[in-house]
């Protein structure tokens, strides 16, 4: 552990921190833990289950939910994926006021 953690560029005791669910890590920090397993940030994001920096999290549920369907072919998922990411990036933005119907 005291190994990785030098070669991450973080402390052990951040570095068991960040593994016992106690600190949420910067992206830098991610960005070293990446780099020492030799694997991209976006894929730790991806195996902690959590949205990337920036990313709404209802949008990756949606876009995770589309790669896991097993009934969809891969041209199907890229299909539904352009026309979701389409129509959000086209929708306003949420005021956080509902409107009364």
């Amino acid at each position: 552990m005291r190994q990785f953690a030098e070669i991450a560029g973080i402390s052990n005791p951040y570095l068991s921190q960040i593994e016992r669910g106690l600190r949420a890590p910067s992206e830098q920090v991610v960005d070293g833990i990446a780099k020492a397993l030799r694997v991209s940030a976006d894929a730790l994001y991806e195996q902690a289950g959590m949205a990337k920096p920036g990313e709404d999290p209802q949008e990756s549920a949606v876009l995770e939910a589309i790669a896991a369907d097993p009934r969809l072919s891969s041209r199907q998922r890229a299909a539904l994926r352009e026309v979701y990411e389409a129509f959000v990036a086209g929708a306003p933005a949420p005021t956080g006021r509902k409107r009364a119907r």
